[in-house]
């Protein structure tokens, strides 16, 4: 096949960069992510994981280089960022579900206010995606009658009530008790395993093993490794690495 047939990644960073004022938090970043691809970020904290994944959709504006969405670079504003946003779902450690509405309606506002779904079939979809975290039965229930992992379970259901060609989560598990974790770990295999484009900032090291086809390892800003997860935990090649894992694995 002819590379002007192939299909463009779905993620494509070129030469990325970002500051924080004096500090260098992205250097230099090239990534490609095909298409249906789950790729597990690790490195130790201040690494530049949640900023590499916040500036994929332009949550975090890049000093230099491009990144493109299944073939389109992200613009750095307006209407067209914030439609090319809507293609990419994001789950943050907090779960940002809005308070006073309830959980079939943080679901639903997405679709009708940017998609422009009617409101019924935007609850029809609402509930299927419910149904399949598992918490269909918490429809009618506001955001703080609900455990942290049912938040979390909601948060992944509203992204992807989006539509989303790409799946984002910074850290979804790290405020969670751990009790709750496998759930919302499950709820991302799940989807992992249905063919969604996934970019996990995570020290799940189970879920990376599990359900990742790529392990990217960061360290003062820069992408230290790009392994599968088998090679990448059983022989990592850079020191910083090594010690990253002697430092999580033993604990």
């Amino acid at each position: 096949m002819s590379t002007a047939e192939a299909a463009p990644p779905m993620i494509r960073a070129s030469a990325v960069n970002k500051h924080f004022g004096d500090l260098h938090v992205l250097k230099d970043i090239n990534i490609e992510v095909p298409r249906g691809q789950v790729v597990i970020v690790l490195g130790p904290s201040g690494s530049g994981k949640s900023t590499l994944c916040r500036a994929i959709n332009r949550l975090e504006p890049i000093d230099s280089g491009e990144i493109a969405i299944d073939g389109k670079p992200l613009p750095a504003e307006g209407k067209a960022l914030a439609a090319l946003r809507a293609d990419v779902g994001m789950v943050f450690q907090q779960f940002n579900l809005f308070a006073h509405k309830t959980i079939l309606d943080n679901v639903t506002l997405g679709p009708v206010k940017v998609r422009k779904q009617s409101q019924a079939d935007a609850r029809k979809t609402a509930m299927e995606l419910l149904e399949r975290v598992g918490i269909a039965n918490q429809a009618a229930k506001y955001p703080a009658q609900l455990s942290g992992g049912q938040q979390q379970r909601a948060a992944i259901a509203r992204a992807l009530a989006m539509k989303p060609k790409v799946m984002l989560f910074d850290e979804p598990t790290s405020a969670l008790d751990p009790e709750m974790v496998q759930e919302v770990l499950d709820t991302m295999i799940g989807l992992a395993d249905e063919g969604m484009t996934m970019v996990v900032v995570s020290h799940e090291m189970g879920f990376a093993r599990r359900a990742a086809h790529r392990v990217l390892f960061m360290s003062d800003g820069e992408i230290v490794e790009d392994a599968d997860p088998d090679e990448f935990f059983t022989a990592p090649k850079s020191e910083r690495a090594k010690d990253f894992l002697s430092k999580i694995l033993t604990h």
